[in-house]
């Protein structure tokens, strides 16, 4: 993914909203049963039952007198008698809408800040191309593109009216929340990350709306508390200070306001980190949209999936001394890259799958050197199916390697964050039992 420099300067109420809960941001659907008829109808735009003449592409259309272009990607089974959720992705200052569709240097699995994958061909989704690479929202030319858009995009595609949302990084995250004032009734749902302010304006901005902040304690976190705050306010939220991790704790924490208004929450997510669309929990600085936690969030609370694709075979492991999971440090995947323990979260670091005996993880397998003794470090490596890279499940909990027989163990029984995984002679205490979570 391209780093992203800042700028200078540091509906109805009766829809039912995506409600997340608690710090672990789980939601329950949004739909928790099909809609009536009557509401089907209201919802269902112009386009219904036509055959489109948009495509996939660059569109170019006129708003307030200019030339204005977006990129529109829809699902390759487009069925113009269903009723599609649309997601609008602004870039960044001096992003450009190419960047937002195409995911930029992680490619396709970042596409739409890593949203079109989530998908799997049920949503539209709209890059539009801001004035300058950015959107100053000047007079309001920004939103009225915006209205441009929907106008064009209605009258040509089938749409849900009560399922549009948009989302953005830095100078997107104010266009964002400029959408949330200007437009409540239109769009049912922003996510602004590390929104530097309302740089984009924000005409209105009196009534509810459901909002998810996403920002870096180290980037002036101020800014992005005052826009959701905002939102605190119009939404009837019980006011907090919600949590948020320290400096070099390498993670992040999400909290879900209570008492608001039903169907406009309000998610604040602040992590250890500075100016970044992309953080990974675990590993200091990095950014990558494709190994973040930031987009499988902002999926959840638009949509109330936890995972689009469920997969039971995969699971975590997690240590009974410390309440810590194995976890690959820094979320490498390369050869090497080192097992410690980690504050359990969802990344792919710490997410396992067993394929006969191995602990297959981050697309390598959890390993030893070969014949090696008691205290050395377990890494990944590529799969060769040795015995060095299986494992055994004991009935004790412990987890035993094949070819020496030593136990998956936690150094020293340490049960701080980054304590070291290793192999040991098996004694099945406590820093050896491990159980999937």
């Amino acid at each position: 993914m391209s780093k992203h420099r800042l700028f200078s300067g540091s509906a109805a109420a009766t829809l039912l909203m995506v409600l997340a809960m608690g710090t672990a941001a789980e939601a329950v659907p949004a739909r928790a049963t099909a809609p009536s008829a009557e509401s089907v109808a209201v919802a269902a735009t112009p386009g219904c039952g036509k055959a489109p003449t948009l495509t996939s592409g660059t569109h170019t259309i006129q708003s307030g007198g200019k030339n204005r272009s977006f990129i529109l990607s829809i699902p390759g089974n487009y069925d113009n008698n269903r009723q599609y959720r649309l997601i609008f992705g602004f870039h960044w200052w001096g992003g450009t809408a190419e960047a937002v569709a195409s995911g930029g240097s992680d490619g396709d699995v970042y596409a739409h800040y890593g949203l079109r994958r989530l998908a799997n061909d049920s949503t539209i989704f709209v890059a539009p191309q801001g004035i300058g690479n950015g959107w100053a929202n000047s007079g309001g030319e920004d939103v009225t593109f915006v209205d441009d858009m929907l106008r064009r995009l209605d009258n040509d595609l089938c749409i849900d009216t009560a399922q549009r949302f948009s989302l953005g990084f830095s100078y997107g995250g104010a266009m964002s929340y400029a959408l949330a004032c200007a437009r409540p009734a239109v769009f049912r749902a922003v996510a602004a990350i590390a929104a530097p302010g309302p740089i984009s304006g924000c005409s209105g901005g009196t009534q509810p709306f459901a909002y998810m902040g996403i920002h870096g304690v180290g980037d002036n976190p101020a800014a992005g508390r005052a826009l959701r705050d905002r939102f605190v306010g119009n939404n009837g939220c019980t006011p907090q200070n919600p949590p948020e991790p320290a400096a070099g704790s390498r993670t992040h924490i999400t909290t879900t306001y209570s008492g608001c208004r039903a169907g406009y929450p309000v998610v604040w997510a602040a992590f250890d980190g500075g100016h970044q669309q992309g953080p990974v929990d675990g590993c200091a600085g990095c950014e990558s949209g494709a190994r973040s936690w930031v987009k499988d969030e902002v999926w959840r609370f638009f949509t109330g999936e936890t995972n689009p694709n469920p997969d039971p075979t995969t699971f975590r492991l997690r240590g009974e001394s410390s309440g810590r999971c194995l976890d690959v440090n820094g979320a490498s995947s390369a050869n090497g890259a080192q097992m410690i323990i980690w504050d359990c979260h969802a990344n792919t670091n710490q997410q396992f799958t067993l394929s006969g005996q191995t602990l297959r993880v981050m697309g390598r397998c959890l390993d030893v050197p070969a014949n090696s003794g008691a205290g050395t470090r377990v890494r990944i490596w590529d799969c060769a199916d040795g015995t060095n890279q299986q494992w055994n499940f004991n009935s004790n909990g412990t987890i035993s390697n094949v070819q020496t027989g030593t136990c998956l163990d936690v150094n020293g029984a340490g049960t701080a964050n980054s304590t070291a995984v290793v192999v040991w002679t098996c004694h099945t205490g406590t820093n050896q039992r491990w159980s999937r979570a």
